[in-house]
């Protein structure tokens, strides 16, 4: 399959990343193999969107209601993170990808949370791709959060209630300035979106596949764009006549 069957690839393509304990279950082995084995997919998937245009990658790595996993296994994903961070931002920073990260970061570790800081200052001046984690994330937090933070300035007299439209919601959300997704892929074969911008993925294009993600690769991404390719995305309108 080759790259260049892409007519046409989206400029922000978000990932629900589901299947590694499937995957290490099918074989054996305890969940946290299953998150290592999904870090290579992560690295592979970043390269690969990278090569292929993608101007923003949204990764969901950790929800807010992972939270309720068992301890030892949000242990080793919280570990798993730290040495993502430490390993791979010097390579992100030399191919010129920018990072950033959504989510209630003051519950993470703070030695996650100064990596986090210091990965972010690294790379923001970066031009090319920008890769967003969404780690302990939560959409209605999210939304609830630019409520509060309207009420406020509309308390202080800074902004008039008839004032508050989509725009404004959307400049208060921590995707700010970030394109809405074009493309939503969630692999392992489940077909819900779990608490994930729920506000952005107003006219996304949905793709399941299932593929766990641990076994996700470029092919896969590749199946993804072409068949978000042959979408008719119509925001609404009639669709236009050939």
């Amino acid at each position: 399959m080759s790259d260049t069957q892409l007519s046409n690839c989206p400029t922000h393509v978000a990932i629900i990343m589901d299947g590694n304990g499937r995957w290490a279950k099918k074989r054996g082995l305890p969940r946290v193999a299953g998150h290592k084995k999904g870090a290579e997919s992560v690295r592979k998937v970043i390269k690969a969107s990278a090569e292929l245009g993608v101007k923003f990658l949204t990764l969901y790595s950790f929800s807010s209601e992972n939270w309720k996993r068992p301890e030892d296994e949000v242990s080793a994903l919280m570990g798993l993170l730290g040495r993502y961070l430490k390993s791979e931002i010097v390579e992100l920073h030399s191919n010129n990808i920018r990072f950033r990260v959504i989510g209630d970061r003051e519950r993470l570790p703070e030695n996650i949370q100064r990596l986090i800081s210091d990965s972010e200052r690294m790379t923001e001046q970066n031009s090319g791709m920008t890769l967003i984690l969404a780690l302990s994330y939560g959409a209605r937090a999210e939304i609830a959060e630019a409520a509060r933070k309207i009420a406020k300035s509309a308390k202080l007299g800074l902004i008039q209630p008839d004032a508050i439209d989509e725009d404004v919601f959307a400049a208060h959300l921590s995707t700010a300035g970030i394109p809405d997704p074009d493309l939503v892929i969630r692999s392992s074969g489940e077909k819900r979106i779990s608490n994930f911008l729920l506000w952005q993925l107003a006219y996304s294009e949905f793709y399941f596949t299932n593929t766990l993600w641990p076994n996700f690769d470029k092919k896969d991404l590749i199946e993804a764009f072409q068949e978000f390719n042959k979408r008719d995305r119509r925001y609404g309108a009639i669709a236009s006549e050939s």
